[in-house]
Formats: C-alpha cells, structure tokens, sequence
C-alpha cells in the first residue's frame, strides 16, 4: 500500500469520527434554536475549555504561527504567542463568569447579538442589527482561511489541484456544521483540541531528534541573522515575485537582521486583546452549564494554550535547519508542519497528524459558519424582520445562510497564494475592535449606553477598515497592527459618546447591579 493511500485511510478514519458525533448529537442539536445555537447550557468544564481553544486557534495554529517562525525567525511568532496567552488568561478571568451570569440576566440571551441587544433593553433592535452584520463579514473572512487551510493540505499531501481541494474540504465542513450544530461542534472540538496537541508534540520531539538535538537546532537558528532573537528579526532576499533567493550551494539567502521596535512588540502584543470580543469563545462561556465550574475550564484552557503554541513556534524554527530550502515564499512556508510530517513519520500515522491539521480547520470554520448562520437567522431574520418566525423557520434560514457563507468564503480563497496568518489577522482583528472595548464596557461599566455601544462597535470596526486599508502603507508608526489603535478609537468612542448622551435607565442599572452581585444565582 503507498504511502498516500496509508494517509488518506487515517485521514478518513478521523473524519468518520467526527461524522459519528454529528449523528449522535444531532437529535439534541435540533430539538430547538437554543439546543442548537448554545448546546442548552449543558457543557461541561473540559468542553468548555478545549473547545473554546481548538475552535479559537484553527488552522493557523498548525500551519500559520509555524510558516511565520519558518519564514523570519523567533520574535513576530513568539511576541504573538505571548499576547494570546496573557489575552486567554484575562478573558478567562474578568469575562468569562460575568458574562455567564449577565447572559441569563439578559432575557437568557443565546447568542452574542441578542446579548447586546438585550443587556441595553433596546427596543428597536439596532445593536442586534450591527452586531449580526458585523459577525457576518468577518466570519465570513475567517471561514475563508479555513478552507485555504483545507485546500493547502490536501493539495499538497495529493497533488491535487488547490481549488477541487478547497471546494471538498469546505463541503464537507458545511455538512458537519448543517448536522450537529454546537452541542456536536463542541463535542467534536474537544476531541479535536486533543489531537492538535498530540500532533504538534509528536513532531516537535522528532523534529528535534532528526536534528540532532536542542543544541543544533538553537546553534542554526542563530547563524541566520535576527533569526532566533526576541529583539531582531531575520530577512529573507527575495526577487521581485517574492521567492527567496538561494546561493550556488543551495542555501537560502537572507540580508541583515532587521531591528524588531518596541512598536513592533505592542503590535503583537495586541493579539491578545482580540480575544474580549472573539464570539466563538465568548459563547463557550455563556454555554458552561455552571458559573462554578469556569475556574476550572480556566486552568484546562492555559495549559493547553501555553503548550500548542510554544511548540507551534518552535516547530518553524527546527523546520528551517531541516527544511532550509524547501519552501522559499511567505505563502509555501505555512507548509512546514506538513512537510516534517510527511518526512519523519510512518504514513498511517502522518495521516493522523494530518488529521490534526484537518481537526483545527474543522473546529473552528464550523463554530464561524454557525455563529455567523445564528446572527443572520435568530437575530436578523427572527430578531427584526419575522418576529413570529418559528423555531423550524429559524432552522431553516440558518442552513440556508449556512451555504451562501461558504460559498462566499470559497470565492475568498480561491488564490492558493494567500497566507492563512495574513487572513486571520484582519478577521482578528475586526472582531477585537468591533466587540472587545463593547463586552469590557458592558460588563464593568455601568453608565455605558446604547448610543456609546452603537458608537464602538460602529467605531471600531470602521477603524480597522481604514487602517489597514489606508494608512498601514504611510509604514513607521502607522504599520503598528491595526487591531491597537482600533481597539483603543472604539473606547474613547464608548467613554465619550455615553457621557455625552443620556444616562441608561433604571431598569439597565439594576440589572448591572444584580449581575455585579451574584444577585442572578449560580442554579442559573
């Protein structure tokens, strides 16, 4: 049996696996919107926890953060890695049980539009309005980098052309995603989160061997100017088509180290505060079925965070002693976790690691497809247009935003150059600014309004728009990444519109104070 085929039956295996819990949670997952939209409230504290992160992380995590450290060293890869980790912790800690408890004060709000809509007691349901569109452009964007995910792997592990790769994957992702909806989304996550880690550990421990040891992975890495240093970042020579030019000798060439600024640290740094509005994560907290139990999924959470990204990074970093040579664009280096696979493991197990690859791609393109579907059907089209819409008619529109989604997402990456980490970063961005300063806000901030919340989000997203469209090509202090100053513009936007108009109502404010409290109950 080829090496190939032993590939494609482990892959197989694994994706009838995760189709087995879409069939065993799809009776759940149906019986109405919340049971398919929130999992009923009944998740437990390691769910919670690992699928928050699988679903969070992607793709990008098994092939993004590598392909960076691969391609200029250490520090844009590790100063990113950091801010997600202090940016996990933090929404864990400040977020994560106010918004469980404040969700249920909130008419029991199931998704991250309603809660909006509901914590402001609006009536004629204009946050519910912009939050459903927002949710629907940038998940769109982020589901597109999932299917180029899917289309790189399976293109390169079979030679396939990109595009027939990218439509299969994105099929059948829409499938699981039409089946089971969160209950299994979460289920299947869980295990997925697992095989990420076991992937990613698998081949950071061979890839060290092959090698030959700690010591000579370090002792390349730092004979490449700015390539392993926390303050310098390595430059590759590269011709006008952006492919790294090689000496005589086969060796890639690289100019002098560039100087990594206290700039360039804040902005990626500022990863982190994406995660104060990242809905897929911010669901899992209002879906724990315990405030209690959120402590816990806390610790579950940072330890698999700390571990899967340091060892993503380092994977790029012993892929370049490996594989100097054999991938010279920014776009191919995201190939390296595959590459090293392939290479040093028995092909049935590479396929499992591929699997791997395979699991963050489907963990988090169905939790964007799904909220994205939720904010369309249960918050536009229930919310504003068909309020006597029944819980089969929520269903139904739902599956239907289910297929133009992804079939948006596929027109979006069809260009097989496209560099998941360069998509995932706008996508993060616009949801940080959009709805990070706003959850903050309206979770610790009692005179915060409906006009300042409009103000924000409207703010916020507006900003990331203009400066990446904009002004990051002015470069020097503008290239900074623009989720910083969007993030901080969609605050004063909060703070200065709010104490320029009316106060909240009574109503609002005794609300917030139960919150506050406890007052809402731990049953709850």
């Amino acid at each position: 049996m080829n090496d190939t085929i032993q590939i494609l039956i482990a892959m197989v295996i694994y994706m009838a696996a995760v189709i087995v819990i879409g069939v065993l949670y799809a009776r759940r997952a149906n019986k109405n919107s919340e049971a398919y939209f929130l999992g009923g409230r009944s998740l437990g504290p390691w769910v919670t926890a690992m699928s928050a992160e699988a679903s969070d992380m992607s793709g990008w995590l098994l092939m993004g953060l590598p392909g960076v450290a691969y391609w200029c060293g250490l520090a844009d890869a590790a100063w990113t890695a950091i801010g997600l980790a202090v940016g996990t912790y933090l929404n864990w800690l400040i977020v994560s049980k106010r918004l469980r408890r404040y969700s249920v004060r909130a008419n029991n709000s199931i998704t991250l539009p309603e809660f909006f809509s509901n914590r402001f007691r609006e009536k004629n349901k204009v946050i519910m309005f912009l939050a459903a569109i927002f949710i629907l452009i940038f998940f769109t964007v982020y589901a597109a980098s999932c299917f180029v995910t899917c289309g790189k792997l399976f293109s390169t592990l079979f030679g396939v052309p990109y595009q027939l790769m990218l439509i299969v994957g994105a099929v059948f992702v829409l499938l699981y995603t039409i089946l089971g909806g969160f209950l299994a989304e979460s289920v299947s996550d869980f295990m997925q989160a697992i095989v990420m880690l076991v992937a990613l550990s698998v081949i950071v421990i061979i890839g060290i061997v092959q090698a030959g040891g700690l010591g000579e992975v370090v002792d390349n890495a730092r004979e490449i100017p700015g390539f392993f240093e926390f303050f310098g970042l390595a430059t590759p020579v590269v011709d006008a088509n952006g492919v790294q030019e090689v000496s005589e000798a086969g060796k890639p060439l690289f100019g002098a180290a560039s100087d990594y600024s206290l700039l360039s640290i804040c902005s990626m740094l500022a990863w982190g505060l994406g995660y104060f509005g990242m809905p897929q994560v911010l669901l899992r907290f209002m879906a724990i079925r315990k405030e209690g139990e959120l402590k816990r999924s806390r610790r579950i959470a940072m330890v698999w965070v700390v571990i899967s990204l340091a060892v993503a990074v380092f994977i790029g970093i012993i892929g370049r002693q490996l594989f100097a040579d054999a991938h010279l664009t920014k776009s191919a280096a995201e190939n390296i976790f595959i590459t090293m696979s392939e290479a040093y493991l028995p092909s049935i197990l590479a396929g499992f690691v591929m699997a791997g690859i395979l699991a963050a791609t489907i963990s988090s393109s169905d939790s964007y497809l799904l909220i994205a579907a939720s904010a369309f059907s249960k918050n536009i089209f229930q919310g504003i247009f068909k309020k006597s819409a029944s819980d089969k008619q929520v269903m139904t529109v739902s599956r239907i935003t289910l297929l133009v989604l992804a079939l948006i997402g596929i027109l979006i990456a069809l260009d097989e150059n496209s560099v998941i980490f360069e998509i995932v970063s706008f996508a993060w961005a616009g949801f940080g600014a959009t709805f990070g300063p706003l959850m903050l806000f309206s979770l610790f901030w009692k005179r915060i309004n409906k006009a300042g919340a409009i103000a924000g989000m409207v703010g916020g997203a507006a900003m990331v728009f203009f400066w990446k469209l904009v002004l990051s090509g002015l470069g020097g202090v503008f290239a900074i990444y623009e989720l910083l100053p969007a993030f901080i513009f969609s605050s004063v936007c909060i703070v200065v519109v709010s104490l320029l108009t009316k106060a909240p109502s009574k109503e609002i404010e005794e609300d917030f104070e139960a919150v506050r409290t406890g007052a809402v109950g731990e049953s709850q």
